[in-house]
């Protein structure tokens, strides 16, 4: 893979083209083989019809080779072309549904297509001729779910410390002759009423409680926190 991977992104998968796609440029190489050494038997020209065939393969096996795609824990990386590098990227929090579809030829073969579709612009992306497209299908499933779970667990961390009680100040240490008055407070002013703040952290714990991210007994303990009680 041509594509740098970012901070703490890891390869979940990487698959090809089928090697279908190959089938008919080793035909072409075999067949003028044969009608060089059967029909002419002429090792120079049994080599003229030898080197375009062998070329044309070489040329296909480097375009099969650079036709991937790659899973990873944050996206799906889409590479293709030999000299001129062509690459696609799909984010999983962009992702809507995967599906993939298989011929009877598929089946027997282990090739389909997969066909993505997202939030984008263009909406739907289609990768033909996929060397096990079901096992990409799920390794993308997967990816999303536990994309989700992370930031669902960030969010909840942030929540948790956001309900913490402040550190107690220090107390002045006592002297006999000394009399510290401290200065009067001013009122703090609020950014945000306080009633819509507690409504919005209520329902961002319901919804880690209905995912399963939150036990009951994690969900009463952090809303009695967020209540006061």
């Amino acid at each position: 893979m041509r594509t740098q991977l970012q901070q703490n992104e890891k390869i979940l998968l990487t698959t090809y083209t089928s090697w279908v796609m190959l089938v008919l440029p080793m035909l072409i190489v075999v067949a003028a083989l044969l009608i060089g050494i059967v029909f002419i038997s002429s090792f120079k020209w049994t080599l003229i019809l030898l080197l375009p065939a062998a070329a044309w393969f070489g040329w296909k096996y480097l375009e099969w080779k650079h036709n991937i795609w790659v899973v990873t824990n944050f996206r799906i990386i889409d590479e293709f072309g030999v000299i001129n590098i062509n690459t696609k990227e799909s984010p999983l929090d962009k992702i809507n549904n995967v599906s993939y579809q298989q011929t009877i030829w598929g089946r027997l073969f282990a090739f389909g297509d997969v066909e993505i579709q997202t939030a984008a612009t263009v909406g739907e992306t289609t990768y033909n001729m996929v060397d096990k497209p079901r096992l990409l299908k799920d390794t993308i499933t997967n990816a999303q779910a536990n994309y989700k779970n992370l930031h669902m667990t960030m969010q909840l961390k942030d929540i948790m410390q956001q309900m913490q009680p402040a550190p107690t100040p220090a107390q002045p240490a006592y002297h006999p002759t000394t009399y510290i008055v401290p200065p009067p407070q001013q009122p703090t002013q609020q950014t945000a009423p306080l009633n819509q703040h507690i409504a919005t952290e209520l329902e961002k714990l319901f919804e880690l409680r209905q995912k399963g991210i939150l036990s009951e007994e994690e969900y009463q303990k952090a809303k009695a926190r967020l209540i006061g009680h």
